[in-house]
């Protein structure tokens, strides 16, 4: 194998990184790295009338969050330009392209026309056969063989052809001197190195547009891997319209970058011994891009929680992570002795103040109605006993069981009266943390329904 160049190219046209192109730049880096080769980012901002600005650097931002590191870049196609116009007219002089002068009126009817006799929206080449250059606005489009099969290899799915008459002459380069995204890909593509285009199988269709324009240069082709796309649990395509896409969206839920680095990397593709929570490094050992399933794969944010989940109970750094994602409101001190009442439970760092939010402010909402006679019954019992939670629960029980009352109902009132809520964390251990003092204060300061 030549030496090993793979690339994203995201555009900076919403938010940051959208989750589908954090799956794709994984699977490039993962397939890069395995075979000691480079992964490279180009942001592709040609499309000025959607630029976003600051998207550039949120995407960069998203990367590096997730741990996948790139070797060269970023490169930017809008520096680029003279060097996809003289590409372009060196297809025109070739033949392989030509001007059109056709006004977006002229078009808006031609694709009318087309609508009203059920023909696919393609151009009509009115502009195919011009002898000479003429003034005015005007683009530049691939000139497509109205005969033949172009044909090309995917890695993942084998052998796909197109008829060449289906193959519309694309725009490749915009009157306002920008390239489309045809001409900018396999141009950067080709000066680049890239030697594995590896993107998502919307691109397929396009990509017959881009073997015509490897031959009509007379450059040599990528080897191309279309993966398939993400989808929801009820199989509709992950769409910014229906669900949270962007990467920082679960940055700011408290997820844990290598959980969703791990989950990503599950979902089109299996760890050959079954494991479901490895590393990256772990991934690379085995990694086959051939193993890739052609399936859409579901992206179901519940199976991402457990992961995190999982991810959070074994985090030696967890404390850390939690005072960070916090931004330091709550003191490191505090957190560390919470963490085993806690940790169990939580799938994201933003459940820690769900699940522990009590220790650090005084409830003022309660989930139920409070009985006045049980909070009196419960802070008598537990006014001279020693500050154990085994000492605790030993007392409250035999009050409990001297006065005829249900054990349990006491221990739900001390915990909704104390935390605000029916459940929670261990009742008893989490009084131990809060101290004697402050659980009184708290028991006495109870508002009664």
């Amino acid at each position: 194998m030549n030496a090993v160049r793979t690339r994203i190219a995201p555009s900076p046209t919403g938010v940051d990184l959208h989750i589908g192109n954090a799956y794709t730049a994984l699977i490039n880096y993962v397939f890069a790295k395995k075979h000691n080769g480079q992964f490279i980012v180009r942001i592709e901002d040609t499309d000025r009338t959607r630029f976003v600005e600051g998207s550039e650097k949120r995407i960069l931002a998203s990367l590096a969050w997730l741990g996948i590191p790139y070797d060269e870049g970023p490169f930017h196609q809008s520096e680029r330009l003279d060097i996809y116009k003289k590409c372009a007219e060196e297809l025109v002089e070739k033949g392989h392209a030509y001007y059109c002068y056709c006004t977006q009126e002229r078009l808006a009817q031609m694709r009318k026309d087309q609508e009203a006799r059920h023909e696919p929206p393609m151009y009509d080449g009115t502009c195919k056969n011009l002898k000479s250059k003429k003034d005015g606005p005007h683009v530049i489009r691939l000139n497509v063989p109205e005969t033949g099969v172009t044909k090309f290899t995917d890695v993942i799915r084998g052998e796909i052809s197109f008829e060449n008459k289906l193959i519309d002459d694309q725009v490749i380069l915009k009157s306002d001197g920008y390239p489309t995204y045809h001409l900018g890909v396999v141009v950067d593509d080709h000066l680049m190195n890239i030697s594995h285009v590896i993107r998502g199988e919307e691109w397929i269709s396009s990509t017959p547009k881009h073997v015509l324009l490897y031959q009509f240069f007379g450059w040599e082709l990528p080897i191309y891997a279309h993966m398939p796309l993400l989808r929801n649990p009820d199989k509709s395509k992950l769409s910014k319209r229906k669900n949270p896409v962007w990467s920082s969206f679960y940055r700011e839920q408290g997820f844990l970058p290598e959980a969703i680095v791990n989950y990503l990397a599950t979902l089109a593709w299996a760890h050959p011994e079954g494991k479901e929570v490895f590393t990256i490094e772990e991934m690379m050992k085995v990694f086959d891009l051939t193993q890739i399933q052609t399936t859409a794969p579901v992206f179901d944010v519940d199976k991402l929680r457990w992961m995190n989940g999982e991810y959070i109970r074994k985090d030696s750094d967890l404390g850390k992570k939690i005072f960070e994602f916090y931004s330091h409101i709550y003191p490191i001190s505090q957190i560390t002795p919470i963490l085993p009442l806690v940790r169990e439970r939580m799938h994201t760092l933003a459940e820690f103040a769900t699940l522990a939010g009590f220790f650090f402010e005084r409830p003022h909402e309660f989930e139920r109605p409070k009985s006045a006679e049980l909070v009196q019954f419960v802070k008598s019992a537990l006014t001279n006993c020693d500050w154990n939670h085994d000492v605790m629960e030993k007392a409250i029980r035999d009050a409990a069981e001297k006065e005829g009352i249900k054990a349990r109902d006491v221990f739900m009132e001390l915990r909704v009266a104390v935390t605000g809520k029916t459940v929670g964390p261990p009742l008893l251990e989490s009084l131990e943390i809060l101290g004697r003092d402050e659980t009184h204060k708290r028991l006495s300061g109870v508002a009664y329904a």
